[in-house]
């Protein structure tokens, strides 16, 4: 669904609905997305904000089994979740929540859970995965190839790889590099030739993790450290 421009998503453990790429169907697609968010946080005992990096949907999918007995996660537009929760306390649903609303900003969900807390925080504080880093990530590392036989790569690839920018030529069936390469420097954000380049080297940059930001109770606020600056929200 797109609401005011932007994609929406309801991502649950059970099922998961993605809405996007279809025609404005009105106020009553808001408000299914709104009421979802509302029944959960009657529903569970705990509502957290949580911040990701690197996110993909496969990896995400893999955690969330990890949470899968009495949870519920919501992602999509932060507008619309502040809208569910209340962005006030003036019209929150309950007491306090208006400062998990005040906390999605960025790259955040909800999570809406009855599992013990220490659970939370361990899986979320374990979690760590790696990928290939997309086009404009920044390089973890310089990643340079010295002059020579590129013996990883089969014959057949030597069109590829001029066409990536390495300066590569055949002999007697083997790719050489006949000067040294930098296919990328630390710091500075990929080019897409060199995240096709990484990617046939083996090399991954991205790491997905997921940080809690705060923690919700209608008889108890927790904001972790991580994800709050500049906010202006506090403990009591």
């Amino acid at each position: 669904m797109t609401l005011g421009g932007k994609s929406v998503q309801i991502d649950d453990v059970g099922s998961q609905f993605t809405l996007s790429k279809t025609k404005k169907k009105g106020r009553e697609h808001k408000e299914a997305v709104v009421n979802s968010i509302r029944k959960a946080v009657e529903e569970y005992s705990w509502i957290y904000v949580f911040s990701f990096e690197n996110m993909r949907n496969l990896k995400f999918k893999q955690f969330r089994e990890q949470l899968k007995a009495n949870s519920r996660f919501f992602l999509g537009s932060n507008k619309v979740m502040q809208v569910a929760l209340g962005r006030s306390a003036s019209d929150e649903i309950m007491p306090n929540i208006y400062k998990v609303s005040k906390l999605l900003r960025g790259d955040a969900g909800l999570l809406c859970t009855n599992l013990p807390k220490e659970e939370v925080e361990r899986i979320f504080n374990e979690y760590e995965d790696y990928d290939f880093a997309r086009t404009g990530s920044l390089a973890t590392e310089t990643v340079e190839l010295k002059e020579g036989p590129l013996e990883q790569f089969t014959h057949e690839m030597e069109p590829f790889l001029r066409k990536q920018g390495m300066p590569v030529r055949l002999n007697k069936g083997t790719i050489e590099l006949v000067a040294d390469y930098v296919v990328c420097e630390e710091g500075k954000p990929l080019s897409p030739e060199a995240s096709r380049i990484l990617r046939l080297l083996g090399t991954k940059m991205a790491t997905f993790r997921l940080h809690l930001i705060c923690r919700w109770s209608p008889d108890d606020f927790e904001l972790y450290s991580r994800g709050t600056e500049d906010s202006d929200v506090e403990t009591s």
